[in-house]
């Protein structure tokens, strides 16, 4: 019978030439000598897993070679259906002498890690290999940063002495049923919510005219600050994002619509004539302020405010103040604040008006030469503060100037009150 020759046994080591990698080879015979590795060794892969993700499977699938030569290219993706990828993999179960690269492509959901794989083989097999991924941030991803936006102006203030004409509302700037802004997270927006009017002191002088309110802005949106009232001896309505009233034989001061949908505000009535003091009211965010009623001491009312449901039930925002009343040195009828936040009127030896609401914009109440119970020469009245609401996808967080946050459906709102500054959102 034929004998079968020996394997020759390799054992590795280094050359008596310095030359690393190669083996000592035995003839089986007992003679040894230098030569090149010539053993395979197989890197196979399972399908990777880790953080619920979709894996392919690493292609190719089985690869072969000697000891310390190139590893071929080996690749794999992962992907996860309606979320974001994003961050550092860190992987586990790399045979030896395997490296691993990885990139990712696109951005929002659906977006792919692609691994890599390289380097050189290990000196030992490595089958079925198993890589675990961890590390990675993987949610779904915030949808775009649209922006819901009511910003109104703070309301103008009454007029003082007999006749005080009602301040107009502060401007109504918001896109409820039209564009959303559209805005970057990250990203710096400038907000500030005006002050109403300032009141007139009592005891001043009866041509002490009501005050403008203050400008809101949100980023590009500015709401124009709501118009004062005329007084016994300055007449006028000032304009602004709703005019101011007349005092008697005095015109309200116009609105301003602004190109806008809705418009900002409309004008402020009319007063009465000399032997009726009476002031028209200011105009608001609905419509112009009332005159005052021909021939009677009645003041014209306020003008009414718009509904607004952007923080998911309706409220009445920029109404505009009523005018103080006085008939001849005889009691009259004050008007009445308009619908969102606009002061009453005073009236002569009768009631007294009221300030705007504040965070409505409404205006401020005209007064009338005295007051029941008050002094002469009684105040004009203040005009509300402005606000500005925000309504964005609940995903995002608001920081900067100090707001109110509520959820509403899939939405946060958030109310600013008082202030100015930065927004931003992430």
């Amino acid at each position: 019978m034929a004998q079968t020759k020996p394997k020759a046994a390799q054992f590795y080591g280094v050359s008596n030439n310095g030359t690393a990698g190669q083996v000592l080879i035995s003839d089986g015979n007992g003679g040894m000598s230098w030569g090149a590795n010539t053993e395979q060794f197989t890197v196979s892969w399972a399908t990777p897993t880790g953080q619920s993700l979709t894996y392919t499977q690493p292609s190719p699938q089985s690869s072969q070679g000697t000891a310390g030569s190139a590893f071929p290219t080996t690749t794999f993706t992962a992907t996860k259906s309606g979320e974001e990828i994003s961050g550092t993999a860190t992987i586990a179960g790399l045979p030896t002498g395997v490296t691993a690269t990885q990139s990712l492509s696109g951005s929002g959901a659906n977006n792919i890690l692609t691994v890599t794989l390289a380097g050189v083989f290990p000196g030992a097999d490595s089958l079925n290999t198993a890589l675990t991924i961890s590390g990675l941030t993987v949610a779904v991803p915030l949808p775009p940063l649209t922006i819901n936006y009511l910003v109104v102006a703070g309301g103008g203030g009454g007029g003082n002495g007999s006749g005080g004409a009602g301040g107009g509302a502060g401007g109504y700037r918001t896109n409820q049923g039209g564009t959303a802004l559209t805005l970057n997270a990250a990203t710096n927006y400038s907000l500030t919510v005006g002050a109403g009017a300032t009141a007139i002191p009592q005891g001043s002088a009866s041509n002490v005219h009501g005050a403008n309110g203050n400008q809101s802005i949100f980023h590009n949106i500015t709401a124009t600050a709501g118009g004062g009232g005329g007084s016994e001896n300055n007449k006028i309505g000032n304009s602004g994002g709703s005019g101011g009233g007349g005092s008697y034989n005095g015109t309200g001061g116009s609105g301003n619509p602004g190109g806008y949908s809705p418009a900002e505000g409309y004008a402020g009535g009319s007063g009465g004539t000399p032997t009726n003091y009476s002031g028209g009211g200011g105009g608001g965010a609905s419509n112009t302020g009332n005159r005052n009623a021909s021939g009677t001491g009645t003041a014209g009312n306020g003008g009414n405010g718009l509904s607004n449901n952007i923080k998911g039930s309706s409220a009445t925002y920029a109404g505009g103040g009523g005018g103080g009343s006085q008939s001849g040195g005889s009691p009259g009828t004050r008007g009445t604040g308009g619908s969102g936040g606009g002061g009453n009127g005073a009236a002569y030896i009768g009631s007294a008006g009221s300030n705007g609401t504040p965070n409505t914009g409404g205006g401020g109440g005209g007064t009338a030469y005295q007051i029941s119970g008050g002094p002469a020469q009684a105040a004009g009245y203040g005009g509300g503060s402005g606000v500005v609401i925000l309504r964005y996808p609940a995903g995002y967080v608001i920081s900067g100037l100090s707001g109110s946050t509520v959820t509403v459906g899939t939405d946060k709102v958030t109310t600013f009150t008082a202030g100015t500054g930065n927004v931003q959102f992430n």
